[in-house]
């Protein structure tokens, strides 16, 4: 989605936008989408994207910088409350709010306490209904109409994350919204998260992808060393820190073969991205009560909740 347009061509702007939403609304399919690359990481299991992720896109004349932020739901757990609170944060400090909506799932659930939150931030807002090629467009208007009533909305869109429908309709308005002024990052970078956390965030969702519902979300991965070599290849180590002796067990698998296959599925995927060959090494160390440890939370690039 990034063309990549020379920032030197008139006037150029600048801003930050907040995607918000309920938990697996799409928000990280659409933000890789807009930026034209992987920079959030994407699962089916909800709750999947931890701390604010920033994805980089260049549209005309515009750098849109993305905030994926965490889902908001109801916490639970002390890493719940930090990433509502991260999310929350995150819009409050952006230009421009865009809200996403799972069409399929309406507002139901999180989605009206969302909405209800959104009434206390004065940013201008945009709302995104995705997944519109699973709803009939009578019940999309009807959501849209829902929506409007309970916030006000400067712009109304209907988009596939998946497809990339609708989606170049919403960087032309966000190109032209934006405030005037210069770019906040170089032309060329598309995230700003640091290579060795994406790598770590990238691990990560090999791990929920291959294990779904078994292992829960007491697992942190974190790279731990990082050696370029003579050869153009790099070697990388990492740990996932579970929580229980039973979670090490699954996440090895039976004879090594889970962690060989996330292993290989991270390898795979982190030799595409930095272009040159990859030699992973993971670990599954268990570390109890992690969620409850400061350390790891900055880590995260969450504050840590008294």
């Amino acid at each position: 989605m990034a063309d990549g347009s020379a920032e030197t061509a008139g006037a150029t702007r600048s801003g930050f936008v907040a995607l918000i939403g309920p938990t697996n609304a799409g928000k990280s399919t659409l933000v890789n989408r807009l930026v034209g690359a992987k920079v959030s990481i994407v699962s089916h299991k909800v709750q999947t994207t931890r701390a604010i992720v920033r994805g980089i896109a260049i549209h005309d004349n515009a750098q849109v910088v993305f905030m994926d932020t965490p889902g908001i739901f109801k916490p639970r757990r002390r890493l719940d409350r930090a990433m509502v609170t991260s999310a929350w944060g995150g819009a409050k400090d952006a230009d421009l709010i865009m809200l996403l909506i799972d069409s399929e799932r309406g507002l139901r659930g999180d989605a009206e306490a969302i909405l209800e939150g959104l009434k206390e931030v004065h940013q201008p807002k945009i709302l995104v209904l995705n997944k519109i090629d699973r709803v009939k467009r009578e019940d999309l208007l009807a959501l849209a109409a829902a929506a409007n009533e309970k916030v006000t909305f400067t712009q109304t869109f209907m988009i596939s994350a998946e497809n990339g429908s609708g989606c170049e309709d919403v960087m032309d308005y966000l190109a032209k919204t934006l405030p005037e002024g210069p770019w906040y990052y170089p032309e060329d970078q598309i995230s700003d998260l640091p290579m060795r956390q994406l790598a770590a965030e990238i691990t990560r969702e090999k791990l929920f992808l291959r294990l779904h519902q078994e292992l829960p979300y007491s697992s942190h991965v974190e790279t731990e060393k990082w050696e370029e070599r003579k050869d153009g290849s790099v070697r990388i180590e990492q740990v996932i820190y579970v929580e229980r002796d039973s979670q090490k067990k699954i996440a090895l698998g039976k004879g090594g073969e889970t962690i060989k296959a996330i292993s290989s599925a991270s390898r795979r995927e982190l030799s595409e991205i930095l272009e040159q060959p990859v030699h992973l090494f993971l670990f599954v160390k268990v570390r109890e009560n992690w969620g409850d440890d400061p350390e790891r939370f900055r880590e995260m690039g969450l504050d840590f909740p008294k």
